[in-house]
Protein backbone atom coordinates (compact mmCIF):
# COMPACT_ATOMS: atom_id res chain seq x y z
CA UNK A 1 0.00 0.00 0.00
CA UNK A 2 1.20 2.95 -0.87
CA UNK A 3 0.83 6.36 1.39
CA UNK A 4 0.60 9.69 -0.50
CA UNK A 5 -1.67 12.30 1.59
CA UNK A 6 -0.03 13.38 5.05
CA UNK A 7 -2.50 15.53 7.24
CA UNK A 8 -1.98 17.21 10.42
CA UNK A 9 -4.50 16.74 13.12
CA UNK A 10 -5.57 20.48 14.22
CA UNK A 11 -8.26 21.83 16.86
CA UNK A 12 -11.03 21.74 13.97
CA UNK A 13 -10.29 18.18 13.34
CA UNK A 14 -11.21 17.32 16.54
CA UNK A 15 -14.50 15.93 18.02
CA UNK A 16 -16.31 16.43 21.58
CA UNK A 17 -13.89 13.75 23.26
CA UNK A 18 -10.89 15.71 21.76
CA UNK A 19 -9.77 12.87 19.01
CA UNK A 20 -10.25 12.90 15.60
CA UNK A 21 -13.89 13.22 14.36
CA UNK A 22 -14.19 10.29 12.27
CA UNK A 23 -16.46 12.24 9.64
CA UNK A 24 -13.69 14.78 8.82
CA UNK A 25 -11.22 11.34 8.50
CA UNK A 26 -13.84 9.58 5.93
CA UNK A 27 -14.15 13.00 4.13
CA UNK A 28 -10.41 12.88 3.69
CA UNK A 29 -10.51 9.40 2.29
CA UNK A 30 -13.41 9.71 0.22
CA UNK A 31 -11.54 13.00 -1.44
CA UNK A 32 -8.02 10.65 -1.75
CA UNK A 33 -9.86 7.52 -3.28
CA UNK A 34 -11.48 9.96 -6.14
CA UNK A 35 -8.07 11.43 -6.50
CA UNK A 36 -6.41 7.94 -6.42
CA UNK A 37 -9.24 7.02 -8.78
CA UNK A 38 -8.95 10.31 -11.15
CA UNK A 39 -5.35 9.46 -11.87
CA UNK A 40 -5.93 5.69 -12.39
CA UNK A 41 -8.19 6.06 -14.73
CA UNK A 42 -7.86 8.87 -16.51
CA UNK A 43 -10.91 10.91 -16.14
CA UNK A 44 -11.90 13.55 -13.69
CA UNK A 45 -15.59 12.62 -13.69
CA UNK A 46 -15.78 9.59 -10.72
CA UNK A 47 -18.01 8.68 -7.78
CA UNK A 48 -18.53 7.09 -4.99
CA UNK A 49 -20.49 3.76 -4.98
CA UNK A 50 -19.96 2.04 -2.37
CA UNK A 51 -17.49 2.18 1.43
CA UNK A 52 -17.55 -1.42 3.11
CA UNK A 53 -17.20 -1.37 6.95
CA UNK A 54 -15.16 0.91 8.48
CA UNK A 55 -12.83 -0.54 11.43
CA UNK A 56 -11.57 2.24 13.88
CA UNK A 57 -8.73 0.43 15.51
CA UNK A 58 -7.45 3.78 17.26
CA UNK A 59 -7.52 7.56 17.59
CA UNK A 60 -5.71 10.12 16.50
CA UNK A 61 -5.24 13.57 18.90
CA UNK A 62 -4.28 17.11 18.25
CA UNK A 63 -0.81 17.57 17.21
CA UNK A 64 -0.50 13.66 15.45
CA UNK A 65 0.27 13.56 11.76
CA UNK A 66 -1.64 10.66 9.78
CA UNK A 67 -1.13 9.34 6.74
CA UNK A 68 -3.94 7.96 4.45
CA UNK A 69 -2.44 4.92 1.94
CA UNK A 70 -4.63 3.64 -0.84
CA UNK A 71 -4.41 0.30 -2.99
CA UNK A 72 -6.12 -1.04 -6.21
CA UNK A 73 -7.53 -4.44 -5.34
CA UNK A 74 -9.68 -4.81 -8.14
CA UNK A 75 -10.37 -3.28 -11.77
CA UNK A 76 -14.49 -3.56 -13.01
CA UNK A 77 -15.37 -2.59 -16.55
CA UNK A 78 -16.51 0.68 -15.46
CA UNK A 79 -15.14 0.72 -11.43
CA UNK A 80 -11.96 0.50 -9.31
CA UNK A 81 -12.22 -1.40 -6.05
CA UNK A 82 -9.72 0.40 -3.66
CA UNK A 83 -8.66 -0.65 0.33
CA UNK A 84 -7.49 1.83 2.58
CA UNK A 85 -5.03 2.28 5.54
CA UNK A 86 -4.90 5.12 7.60
CA UNK A 87 -1.77 4.91 10.10
CA UNK A 88 -0.36 7.46 12.88
CA UNK A 89 3.09 8.92 10.35
CA UNK A 90 4.87 8.94 13.75
CA UNK A 91 4.12 5.66 15.29
CA UNK A 92 2.77 3.56 12.20
CA UNK A 93 -0.15 2.65 14.71
CA UNK A 94 -3.24 1.50 12.18
CA UNK A 95 -5.88 4.37 12.79
CA UNK A 96 -8.60 2.96 10.27
CA UNK A 97 -8.74 0.35 7.65
CA UNK A 98 -11.33 0.00 4.81
CA UNK A 99 -11.33 -3.05 2.96
CA UNK A 100 -13.44 -2.23 -0.10
CA UNK A 101 -14.14 1.46 -1.58
CA UNK A 102 -15.76 0.82 -4.92
CA UNK A 103 -14.97 4.15 -7.35
CA UNK A 104 -17.06 4.48 -10.38
CA UNK A 105 -16.05 6.13 -13.27
CA UNK A 106 -18.65 8.16 -15.40
CA UNK A 107 -18.93 10.01 -19.05
CA UNK A 108 -20.73 13.03 -19.38
CA UNK A 109 -23.97 11.94 -19.16
CA UNK A 110 -23.46 11.04 -15.44
CA UNK A 111 -24.08 7.04 -15.95
CA UNK A 112 -21.41 4.34 -15.60
CA UNK A 113 -18.36 4.24 -18.19
CA UNK A 114 -15.98 1.58 -19.30
CA UNK A 115 -12.69 2.98 -18.56
CA UNK A 116 -10.46 -0.39 -20.72
CA UNK A 117 -7.98 -0.14 -17.58
CA UNK A 118 -7.15 -3.57 -16.41
CA UNK A 119 -3.91 -2.40 -13.64
CA UNK A 120 -2.04 -0.08 -11.61
CA UNK A 121 0.00 2.64 -13.99
CA UNK A 122 2.09 5.23 -13.11
CA UNK A 123 2.04 9.11 -14.22
CA UNK A 124 5.65 8.68 -15.01
CA UNK A 125 4.97 5.72 -17.13
CA UNK A 126 2.66 6.97 -19.12
CA UNK A 127 5.05 10.26 -19.94
CA UNK A 128 7.84 8.32 -21.48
Amino acid sequence: MRFHTRKWIKPEDLNANGTLFGGRLLDWIDEEAALYTIIQLENPKVVTKFISEIDFKASAKQGDIIEIGIEAIKFGKASLTLSCEVRNKMTRETIITISNIVMVNVGPDGKPLPHGKTQVEFVKDRLQ
